[in-house]
């Protein structure tokens, strides 16, 4: 795969070049709001503004402004004027009393590729074509009885994930760890290829993928590469690192891969056999809201079914796979809180059969194992930012059209002011504290919203609920686990990255054992 050149020399030239123009530029802009009241914020650099300051962290870094600025700070990166909110208490007024106001999405340069960002459910701009591709996941896609009927779909691909992670296991050399999230993101990957196309996309078994596969390989990389382009948006037409170049040609491929599977799917259900199963996949439901006949059915293009169905599988596989990296990661470094799950498994499902998503339920351990660790690990650290669609008044400061915010759930997941001991991994604080045992990720607890919040927060939340306890369920239920011989709990090293999601730095290698049914 190739790999993009990070700030060449030459584009350092051309800042250099345009350096008087660009001066001028935020001078006046300076003036002419100087009269305003803005939240405070570090000083920064001539032209890059904060922009150097934020380190390979971004979130860590700006959770610590909190300690001198506040909970509502400012920062200048490069051109884009940003708002990072840093507390719970501010998190509450800003989805309570001003969601409207912020209900824009800032889009990166690789999104803009293709018009992706006006087809796509998470990034489009508020209006009537989001609220209609908002509803049709909600109502049509992601409701209960829907959800419980793809139920054997999701234990089917869980059941493979256990079987390639214990035959990886017999290869390995004692001691030696296994990479335990590559299997559980392949899960994913199928489960979601299933939901939708009713097809595994991935065979781990053999290293043969599909085309949408290696297609989305390419998009998940360079939509997470920093691009200076983003803070810098007159550079989108130069694309110094080749990014929006590379993201063209494999948003290109997979949007033609993913109208091919429409296309077929369409052959099926208009095909004489009548043999086309009664039970629908996801792209089953749209493609017959689509051919409705109503007018908000017109309104949805053949390029909004190939986005959503490459945004389906974007958000789900990365945040499920991430997510239970980190789960495994801090119950391996804390075996107390291992051992108690794991006795709660074998007390309500017994070894003799398998984990179903009906036992969740009767799992509250397990459950607050999860919530624990989307608390102190958030999949999408600062969530996706928002972006102001007018002048707005917030917490007494002035906030600009067009300023972007950056909710920093991570830094909110440990603010000291809404939990107890925060650094502290603790699933015990969701079952036996009288505060914190009733909270929730439904966005209704400003405290913890991993999946964000107000009108734009994750629509999948349901789905993702039975999926992620499911998984680490599964994963715990059937193999006891160790951490890979060269690593101690002291020794672990809990750094974290930006991508798509936040990963750790260094994978989590651990070392399973199987436990097989009895």
């Amino acid at each position: 795969m190739d790999t993009p050149s990070d700030y060449p020399l030459s584009l350092l030239l051309l800042l250099l070049s345009l350096l008087p123009l660009l001066t001028f530029f935020l001078f006046h802009r300076r003036r002419h709001s100087s009269s305003r009241r803005h939240p405070p914020g570090p000083p920064g650099w001539p032209i890059f503004g904060n922009l150097f300051q934020l380190g390979d962290m971004p979130h860590r870094t700006i959770a610590n402004l909190s300690n001198t600025y506040g909970p509502v700070v400012r920062l200048q990166l490069g051109a884009i004027n940003t708002v990072a909110i840093l507390s719970a208490k501010t998190a509450a007024e800003f989805f309570k009393s001003h969601d409207h106001n912020f209900a824009d999405r800032t889009i990166i340069q690789t999104m803009r590729v293709h018009n992706y960002d006006k087809s796509s459910l998470a990034l489009a701009p508020y209006g009537p074509h989001w609220r209609l591709m908002r509803r049709l996941l909600t109502v049509d896609m992601l409701v209960a009885k829907r959800i419980n009927d793809t139920a054997p779909v999701r234990r089917r691909c869980v059941n493979d994930m256990v079987s390639w992670v214990a035959k990886e296991a017999e290869k390995v050399k004692g001691g030696e760890g296994v990479h335990v999230a590559r299997f559980v993101f392949l899960m994913s990957f199928n489960l979601f290829g299933n939901l939708l196309l009713s097809r595994d996309m991935f065979d781990p078994e053999s290293e043969t993928g599909s085309e949408l596969f290696e297609a989305m390989m390419g998009l998940l990389e360079w939509t997470g590469h920093p691009n200076v382009a983003d803070v810098f948006p007159w550079l989108g037409w130069v694309d110094p690192q080749g990014l929006q170049r590379r993201m063209k040609r494999d948003m290109g491929k997979a949007i033609e891969i993913a109208s091919r599977y429409v296309n077929e799917r369409l052959e099926i259900q208009h095909g004489d056999d009548g043999g086309f199963s009664p039970k629908k996949d996801f792209l089953d439901v749209l493609i017959d809201f689509q051919s409705g006949g109503t007018e908000e059915a017109r309104n949805i293009s053949d390029k909004d079914l190939n986005v959503f169905i490459l945004e389906m599988f974007m958000a789900g596989s990365e945040t499920t796979s991430s997510t239970i990296e980190w789960a495994l990661t801090e119950l391996l470094c804390n075996r107390d809180c291992l051992r108690k799950v794991k006795s709660e498994l074998n007390g309500v499902v017994g070894t003799a059969r398998e984990l179903e998503e009906s036992d969740i339920e009767n799992l509250p351990y397990l459950q607050a194992v999860v919530k624990e660790t989307l608390r102190l690990h958030p999949p999408i650290p600062l969530l996706v930012p928002r972006r102001a669609i007018q002048d707005t008044h917030f917490m007494g400061y002035y906030i600009p059209k067009d300023t972007q915010v950056f909710v920093n759930v991570w830094a909110i997941g440990r603010d000291p002011h809404a939990w107890k001991d925060p650094l502290t991994f603790n699933p015990e604080r969701f079952i036996s504290s009288e505060s914190e045992s009733k909270l929730d990720y439904k966005g209704q607890h400003y405290e913890f919203i991993p999946f964000g919040a107000g009108r734009r927060m994750c629509a999948g939340v349901p789905l993702a609920h039975r999926v992620l306890n499911l998984v680490l369920g599964s994963l715990l239920h059937r193999f006891d686990w160790e951490l890979d011989s060269r690593v101690t709990p002291s020794t672990m090293d809990m750094r974290d990255k930006l991508g798509i999601t936040m990963r750790k730095l260094e994978p989590l290698l651990a070392v399973p054992k199987f436990v097989p049914p009895s």
